[in-house]
Parts: structure tokens; sequence; C-alpha cells
């Protein structure tokens, strides 16, 4: 099986498949033929992959895994390490792993000789269906969250779905916490024809669980067509892009207060989710039904409500220091109709009522 996405904005193909490894190698090694490359690849992807994958050791870089390797000092050895192989303005950087990996070297092939190409090969359900498309590329820095960062596209994505057989199921149901999101802003955007997403993934919710290859292959395409619409409008994140935020001003900030470990990041928008949800319920915004329809979602995936022992000022800090913060604003996406949601700009006063 495989299907072909197109990408207007940086004019780009995804392409998803059920391929063996061999010929998943195969392709990129002819997409790229004509370039010297560097491989940064996930220990954990490499530690599995290796003998199948069987990539030559002169091209690969392996990191760590986890947020906190998304720092300064992984972005100067993949600097470094296309310094020493004497990768020039021509070849090509290619970030094999989650989302951490294709982040840093998107923003390492951003920045090397004023941008090199790159390739993602997403290996995580949340990156497949989010950070591996769009061209978000970033570093965390002081325990902020993509704080440096450049708006850079690949010049492919290749999504195996087989990489998942050996994905965790901690991190299978975090990256299902991106794809649930993605049914509340279906409305927003602006796609050729209603995907009905949100009674998709009501009905498929068993097989989804199961990773049924046919249904993982079409909840990637939902999302990403989804997300590919969004960013065709607006790449650089100056208005609309914003919607695919819902979640993610509280999620990042209990994100960081866990020191990126307590929770994962589809945790975290999860609770994002949880958070802005009852907000919009208690002011009025939604319907009942409509609130209560969206729990039982999140539920049927088996997302629970959590409590935190954090403080109400300890997480404002953070958020006011969110890349979506503008002045003395904190901004929210906020759920106001179904599959629709909005851009709301508070005062701290106004997000203390949100707790």
């Amino acid at each position: 099986m495989k299907q072909i996405l197109k990408v207007d904005t940086g004019n780009y193909d995804i392409e998803i498949s059920d391929d063996k490894f061999s010929q998943l190698i195969d392709e990129v090694l002819d997409f790229t033929k004509n370039q010297k490359r560097l491989f940064v690849v996930s220990r954990k992807v490499y530690n599995l992959y290796k003998d199948i994958l069987n990539l030559c050791e002169c091209e690969v870089l392996i990191l760590n895994d986890g947020e906190k390797e998304k720092n300064f000092k992984n972005y100067l050895k993949i600097i470094k390490t296309a310094t020493q192989r004497n990768l020039s303005r021509n070849d090509v950087l290619i970030a094999l792993g989650g989302g951490v990996i294709g982040d840093i070297t998107g923003y390492a092939a951003s920045t090397y000789m004023r941008g090199i190409d790159y390739i993602q090969i997403p290996t995580t359900l949340l990156s497949m269906v989010d950070s591996s498309v769009g061209g978000k590329t970033a570093i965390d820095f002081q325990c902020v969250k993509n704080l440096i960062g450049a708006f850079y596209q690949p010049k492919k994505v290749f999504i195996n779905i087989n990489f998942l057989n050996t994905l965790d199921k901690r991190q299978y149901l975090s990256g299902l916490g991106e794809v649930v999101k993605y049914a509340f802003i279906e409305d927003n955007c602006g796609y050729k024809h209603a995907l009905f997403f949100f009674e998709y993934l009501t009905l498929c919710c068993e097989k989804l669980l199961e990773k049924e290859p046919m249904t993982l292959m079409r909840v990637i395409e939902y999302c990403l067509n989804l997300k590919i619409a969004v960013v065709n409008q607006d790449e650089k994140e100056t208005g609309l892009r914003k919607i695919l935020n819902l979640g993610h001003t509280f999620g990042h900030a209990i994100e960081s207060k866990g020191k990126y470990r307590k929770y994962t990041h589809g945790e975290a928008v999860v609770q994002g989710l949880f958070f802005v949800f009852n907000y919009a319920y208690k002011n009025n915004l939604i319907s009942y039904s409509y609130y209560k329809l969206s729990m039982d979602l999140l539920e049927k995936y088996g997302f629970k409500k959590a409590k935190f022992s954090y403080k109400q000022d300890e997480l404002l800090e953070i958020m006011k220091k969110d890349k979506k913060a503008s002045t003395d604003k904190i901004t929210f996406i906020i759920p106001c109709d179904k599959k629709k949601v909005q851009v709301v700009k508070m005062s701290q006063e106004e997000v203390y009522t949100m707790f």
C-alpha cells in the first residue's frame, strides 16, 4: 500500500506506505543518489533497526532519545559531523526517528551553510501525523520548548507504518493524543471536502488501538490532509496555523514542569484539551452535547483528566514565555463549536479563571 500526498508550500511529497524497510531505504538512497548524506538517527531506532536498514556507518550520527536531547549541544554535534564529512550546500541531512530527531535535524539543516536539503523519516505516530510535516524546526533552550527555531520545509517525507510495530504502548497513545486533536479543528482547516474525522475516530477506535494497517494508513492520511490544508494557507503561523496548537499552551507548561519526563508531548496535549474544553463549556462557548461527545471520544481512547500539584503561578510563568504569547497576553486555542476553535488572547487574570 502506498499513498502520496502533495504539500504546495515547499513543493514536496509525503509518501505513506507499509513497504518493506529494504524498499524504503532503496527509495531514500535513490532520491538522494547525487548527494552526500548524513542520517541523524535516534539511538532506540538504531538499536532496533540497524541490521534491517543496513545503513552505511560512515553516514550515520546517533543521538540519544528524549526531549532533553533537543538541545544546543546536539545541534552543534550535527553541524560538526556534517563539517567533518565534508557536506556541502548540495548535500542532505536525513532525520530518522521521532519528533525530537526531526526537529533538531531540520533546524541544523536550516542553518548549515545557510540551508541544505533535509528529509524526514518519522518513526513514531506523533511525528508521522504532526512534527515531520509543515517545516517547523527547533531546539529547546532554558527549559522553554522550541524557543530557537526556523520554518524550513523538508525535501520529502517518507512515512512507513511498520515502524509503529515496535513503538511501545505509551508512545503510541501519545501519538493518538495529537491524532484526536485534529477531530476538534476539522472545520477550521479549509480542506476541500468534509472528512468526518470526529465520526471516523469514534467508529475505528478498536482497530486503531490494535494498529490495524489500513486504519493506520487512513488516519495518518486524514490528519496530514488537514495539516497540509492549514500549512498551505499559513506557512509561518501568522493566523490560521495557530489552530494546530489546540491543547498546547497548557500542555507545554505541564510538560516543562515535569522536566519532559513525567508527561510525553501527546499526554501533555491531551491534558491541554481537557483544560480548554472545560473552560469552553463553563463559559457557554460550546453546548453540553458537544462537550460530552468530545469527552467521550477522549475517554474512548483511554485518556483521563489528571490531577496536578503544580502551582498556578508556576504554570503561568511558563505560559508567559511560550512563543504564542504576545506582550502581556497568553494565547489559547479554545473550542467554540463542533469541530471548530478560535484564537483567544487572555490576560494573566483571565488565565487564572481557567484553573
